[in-house]
């Protein structure tokens, strides 16, 4: 049996991680289910690392798959997203070393603050995001850019769920990129914050490998399937998707804010 659980679990694991490459690949957000999943399928003595570990196992190779197919077909700025890449790698390097020292209950009711805005920004701007009109020019663009890939990669590092949402609002309604291009240069972003804690993680041992990789071709397929539907229905298919996974994750954070303090 694979890392000592049985079938059914790892098969509902499976399923779950195959769900969550579909929405990671179209806005971001997979994290909010498959790793509260593994939390709930993994043992309750399985080390908080060791979970996150897997999860990025399966995660980053689902982000690589959704890069590649965006990148195939949608057109990036490259030192833009670039810049973004190398800050979040560090920010995800520095978040993962210091995931043993912070505790959840100092960033929670923050970011329930945070993502409700998003929404609420988001959903009041239809035209949000529908075309690439970028606004910030000069130092300020990519001082702009470092500081999305610095804070999303920290997020990503210490909790990680929600770190593809937040880089693509980010670019669309920091910077102005429409967002099939936002999700493009967030999927590459999100890639260098899971390779960047997969390193950690793994160096310390943190990773089931048989599980995480089970679920890493789950995760795959669901993000293969997912990026190509995204880039044949364009921005306001991807929109609707962020809304969505807006409310999910919202309502995920709530839940476990509570629970912090029930």
């Amino acid at each position: 049996m694979i890392d000592h659980l049985p079938l059914l679990t790892v098969l509902a694991l499976c399923a779950v991680a195959l769900a969550a490459g579909w929405i990671d690949s179209v806005v971001g957000g997979g994290g909010v289910i498959q790793l509260p999943a593994l939390l709930i399928g993994l043992p309750s003595s399985t080390p908080v690392a060791t979970v996150s570990g897997t999860n990025k196992l399966s995660s980053v190779v689902g982000t690589a798959m959704a890069s590649g197919t965006y990148l195939s077909k949608v057109r990036v700025h490259w030192p833009t997203a670039l810049t973004a890449v190398a800050t979040a790698y560090l920010g995800s390097t520095l978040g993962a070393n210091l995931i043993r020292y912070i505790p959840r209950a100092a960033f929670s009711p923050i970011i329930v603050v945070v993502v409700a805005v998003v929404g609420i920004y988001t959903w009041r701007r239809p035209h949000l995001g529908q075309t690439t009109h970028v606004f910030r020019r000069g130092a300020s663009h990519w001082v702009v850019a470092a500081a999305i890939g610095a804070v999303c990669g920290l997020w990503d590092g210490m909790i990680g769920p929600g770190t593809g949402i937040f880089l693509v609002i980010g670019f669309v309604a920091l910077m102005g990129y429409g967002f099939l291009e936002a999700t493009t240069m967030a999927k590459l972003a999100n890639f260098a914050t899971n390779i960047a804690a997969l390193v950690v993680l793994g160096v310390s041992g943190h990773i089931l490998w048989a599980l995480g990789g089970c679920m890493a071709v789950c995760n795959l397929i669901g993000a293969g399937v997912g990026a190509r539907m995204a880039i044949k229905h364009g921005n306001g298919f991807i929109r609707t998707v962020f809304l969505v996974a807006v409310v999910i994750v919202e309502v995920k954070l709530v839940y476990d804010t509570v629970m912090l303090y029930v």
